[in-house]
Protein backbone atom coordinates (compact mmCIF):
# COMPACT_ATOMS: atom_id res chain seq x y z
CA UNK A 1 0.00 0.00 0.00
CA UNK A 2 1.01 3.32 -1.15
CA UNK A 3 2.14 5.55 2.06
CA UNK A 4 0.24 9.09 1.79
CA UNK A 5 2.74 11.95 0.74
CA UNK A 6 2.81 14.84 2.83
CA UNK A 7 1.71 18.44 1.16
CA UNK A 8 4.49 20.35 1.53
CA UNK A 9 3.72 24.20 2.21
CA UNK A 10 5.98 26.13 0.27
CA UNK A 11 8.70 28.68 1.85
CA UNK A 12 7.33 31.70 0.97
CA UNK A 13 3.66 30.99 2.20
CA UNK A 14 5.12 29.97 5.66
CA UNK A 15 6.87 33.29 5.73
CA UNK A 16 3.50 35.06 5.25
CA UNK A 17 1.51 33.22 7.46
CA UNK A 18 4.26 34.24 10.18
CA UNK A 19 4.45 37.80 9.11
CA UNK A 20 0.38 38.07 9.29
CA UNK A 21 0.70 36.39 13.17
CA UNK A 22 3.61 38.61 14.21
CA UNK A 23 1.31 41.36 13.04
CA UNK A 24 -1.98 40.44 14.45
CA UNK A 25 0.01 40.04 17.90
CA UNK A 26 1.69 43.61 17.11
CA UNK A 27 -1.57 45.25 16.34
CA UNK A 28 -3.23 43.85 19.41
CA UNK A 29 -0.62 44.84 21.73
CA UNK A 30 -0.81 48.20 19.95
CA UNK A 31 -4.61 48.41 20.80
CA UNK A 32 -4.46 47.34 24.22
CA UNK A 33 -1.38 50.14 25.19
CA UNK A 34 -3.46 52.35 23.62
CA UNK A 35 -6.56 51.78 25.52
CA UNK A 36 -3.94 51.09 28.75
CA UNK A 37 -2.88 54.87 28.35
CA UNK A 38 -6.17 56.28 27.56
CA UNK A 39 -7.63 54.56 30.74
CA UNK A 40 -4.24 55.88 32.66
CA UNK A 41 -4.69 59.16 31.33
CA UNK A 42 -8.37 59.44 32.37
CA UNK A 43 -7.73 57.80 35.96
CA UNK A 44 -5.25 60.65 36.60
CA UNK A 45 -7.20 63.19 35.25
CA UNK A 46 -10.12 62.01 37.21
CA UNK A 47 -7.71 61.77 40.42
CA UNK A 48 -6.40 65.25 40.31
CA UNK A 49 -9.98 66.10 39.68
CA UNK A 50 -11.16 64.80 42.46
CA UNK A 51 -8.01 66.03 45.12
CA UNK A 52 -8.51 69.79 43.43
CA UNK A 53 -11.94 69.84 44.88
CA UNK A 54 -11.10 68.37 47.99
CA UNK A 55 -8.34 71.05 48.12
CA UNK A 56 -10.66 73.38 47.40
CA UNK A 57 -13.49 72.21 50.11
CA UNK A 58 -11.27 71.77 52.86
CA UNK A 59 -9.59 75.38 52.00
CA UNK A 60 -12.99 76.74 51.85
CA UNK A 61 -14.01 74.81 55.63
CA UNK A 62 -10.77 76.42 56.69
CA UNK A 63 -12.40 79.38 55.84
CA UNK A 64 -15.92 79.08 57.48
CA UNK A 65 -14.06 77.91 60.41
CA UNK A 66 -11.60 81.47 60.37
CA UNK A 67 -14.72 83.28 60.50
CA UNK A 68 -16.63 81.79 63.10
CA UNK A 69 -13.86 82.24 65.43
CA UNK A 70 -13.72 85.59 64.51
CA UNK A 71 -17.16 86.89 64.93
CA UNK A 72 -17.73 84.02 67.55
CA UNK A 73 -16.49 85.87 70.76
CA UNK A 74 -17.99 89.22 69.64
CA UNK A 75 -21.51 87.41 69.40
CA UNK A 76 -21.14 85.71 72.95
CA UNK A 77 -20.40 89.13 74.44
CA UNK A 78 -23.08 91.40 72.15
CA UNK A 79 -25.78 89.01 72.89
CA UNK A 80 -25.87 88.49 76.73
CA UNK A 81 -27.49 91.73 77.16
CA UNK A 82 -30.31 91.30 74.52
CA UNK A 83 -31.52 88.24 75.40
CA UNK A 84 -30.50 86.36 72.02
CA UNK A 85 -28.50 82.94 71.22
CA UNK A 86 -25.03 83.78 69.92
CA UNK A 87 -25.39 80.46 67.92
CA UNK A 88 -28.53 82.05 66.11
CA UNK A 89 -26.69 85.46 65.85
CA UNK A 90 -23.34 83.60 64.11
CA UNK A 91 -25.55 81.55 62.16
CA UNK A 92 -27.45 84.39 60.45
CA UNK A 93 -23.96 86.05 60.07
CA UNK A 94 -22.62 82.96 58.37
CA UNK A 95 -25.50 82.37 55.89
CA UNK A 96 -26.41 86.07 55.44
CA UNK A 97 -22.93 87.42 54.46
CA UNK A 98 -21.73 83.85 53.10
CA UNK A 99 -19.40 83.56 55.86
CA UNK A 100 -17.99 86.83 55.90
CA UNK A 101 -17.54 86.87 51.91
CA UNK A 102 -20.12 88.87 50.42
CA UNK A 103 -19.64 92.43 48.89
CA UNK A 104 -21.85 93.74 51.70
CA UNK A 105 -19.66 92.07 54.58
CA UNK A 106 -16.26 93.07 52.95
CA UNK A 107 -16.53 96.52 51.82
CA UNK A 108 -19.05 97.86 54.58
CA UNK A 109 -18.89 95.16 57.67
CA UNK A 110 -22.56 94.49 57.15
CA UNK A 111 -23.59 91.00 58.50
CA UNK A 112 -27.01 90.97 58.47
CA UNK A 113 -28.12 92.46 55.04
CA UNK A 114 -29.35 95.42 57.38
CA UNK A 115 -31.25 97.95 54.64
CA UNK A 116 -30.50 101.85 55.61
CA UNK A 117 -31.98 105.39 54.48
CA UNK A 118 -29.29 107.82 55.04
CA UNK A 119 -27.68 108.54 51.98
CA UNK A 120 -24.47 109.44 53.91
CA UNK A 121 -23.99 106.04 55.96
CA UNK A 122 -25.33 103.84 53.37
CA UNK A 123 -24.99 102.26 49.87
CA UNK A 124 -26.94 100.86 47.29
CA UNK A 125 -26.36 97.22 46.03
CA UNK A 126 -28.06 94.11 44.48
CA UNK A 127 -29.35 91.47 46.47
CA UNK A 128 -32.28 88.79 46.49
CA UNK A 129 -35.44 88.47 47.82
CA UNK A 130 -38.28 86.15 48.09
CA UNK A 131 -41.33 87.58 47.06
CA UNK A 132 -44.37 85.61 46.12
CA UNK A 133 -43.28 82.30 45.87
CA UNK A 134 -39.61 83.32 44.26
CA UNK A 135 -36.67 85.10 43.97
CA UNK A 136 -36.10 88.18 42.85
CA UNK A 137 -33.21 90.47 42.42
CA UNK A 138 -33.55 93.72 43.67
CA UNK A 139 -31.60 97.02 44.28
CA UNK A 140 -31.67 98.54 47.76
CA UNK A 141 -29.93 100.69 50.13
CA UNK A 142 -27.72 99.32 52.98
CA UNK A 143 -26.07 100.27 56.29
CA UNK A 144 -22.65 100.69 56.55
CA UNK A 145 -20.55 99.84 59.71
CA UNK A 146 -17.09 100.37 60.43
CA UNK A 147 -16.82 96.90 62.33
CA UNK A 148 -18.28 93.30 62.19
CA UNK A 149 -18.87 94.15 66.58
CA UNK A 150 -20.89 97.75 65.25
CA UNK A 151 -23.17 95.22 62.59
CA UNK A 152 -23.52 92.74 65.16
CA UNK A 153 -24.59 95.47 68.21
CA UNK A 154 -27.27 96.59 65.68
CA UNK A 155 -28.54 93.19 64.75
CA UNK A 156 -28.82 92.68 68.30
CA UNK A 157 -30.59 95.99 68.89
CA UNK A 158 -33.16 95.48 66.11
CA UNK A 159 -34.82 92.24 67.54
CA UNK A 160 -34.45 94.59 71.45
CA UNK A 161 -36.47 97.37 70.16
CA UNK A 162 -38.17 96.03 67.61
CA UNK A 163 -39.27 97.76 64.41
CA UNK A 164 -40.92 100.95 63.97
CA UNK A 165 -44.41 100.19 63.12
CA UNK A 166 -44.59 97.50 66.27
CA UNK A 167 -42.18 97.83 69.18
CA UNK A 168 -42.77 94.11 70.27
CA UNK A 169 -42.61 92.59 66.75
CA UNK A 170 -39.29 89.54 67.87
CA UNK A 171 -41.41 88.70 71.06
CA UNK A 172 -41.19 85.15 70.41
CA UNK A 173 -37.65 85.64 69.09
CA UNK A 174 -36.45 87.37 72.81
CA UNK A 175 -38.51 84.91 74.58
CA UNK A 176 -37.49 81.78 72.68
CA UNK A 177 -34.78 79.85 75.08
CA UNK A 178 -33.01 76.95 72.80
CA UNK A 179 -31.64 77.58 69.22
CA UNK A 180 -34.21 75.80 67.11
CA UNK A 181 -36.73 77.56 68.81
CA UNK A 182 -35.55 80.48 68.48
CA UNK A 183 -34.56 80.10 64.55
CA UNK A 184 -38.50 79.04 64.18
CA UNK A 185 -39.41 81.94 65.47
CA UNK A 186 -37.42 84.51 63.54
CA UNK A 187 -40.00 83.49 60.52
CA UNK A 188 -43.04 83.79 62.74
CA UNK A 189 -41.71 87.22 63.34
CA UNK A 190 -40.97 88.12 59.93
CA UNK A 191 -37.33 88.76 59.88
CA UNK A 192 -36.76 86.54 57.53
CA UNK A 193 -38.72 86.05 53.36
CA UNK A 194 -37.12 82.70 53.05
CA UNK A 195 -39.74 79.72 54.29
CA UNK A 196 -36.56 77.35 54.87
CA UNK A 197 -34.65 80.27 57.00
CA UNK A 198 -35.33 78.02 60.37
CA UNK A 199 -34.25 75.04 58.57
CA UNK A 200 -30.77 76.53 57.41
CA UNK A 201 -29.56 78.08 60.72
CA UNK A 202 -30.19 74.64 62.42
CA UNK A 203 -28.28 73.08 60.40
CA UNK A 204 -25.67 75.47 60.50
CA UNK A 205 -25.58 75.58 64.18
CA UNK A 206 -25.20 71.61 64.01
CA UNK A 207 -22.56 71.33 61.53
CA UNK A 208 -20.11 73.85 63.55
CA UNK A 209 -21.52 72.94 67.21
CA UNK A 210 -22.02 76.99 67.42
CA UNK A 211 -24.38 75.85 70.92
CA UNK A 212 -21.33 76.25 72.84
CA UNK A 213 -21.28 80.03 72.34
CA UNK A 214 -24.19 80.21 74.30
CA UNK A 215 -22.85 78.36 77.33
Amino acid sequence: MAKKRKLKVPKSIKIVVRAFIILFILLVAFIGFRYYRRYAIQSEQIRQAQLQREQEAAKLLRQKKAFIKKIGPIAREVDKSYDLLPSITIAQACLESNYGQSDLSQKYNNLFGVKGSNPNTSAVMTTKEFVKNKWITVKARFQIYDSYEASIRAHARLFQNGTTWNHKQYKHVLAAKDYKTQAKALVTDGYATDPDYADKLISLIEQFNLEKYDK
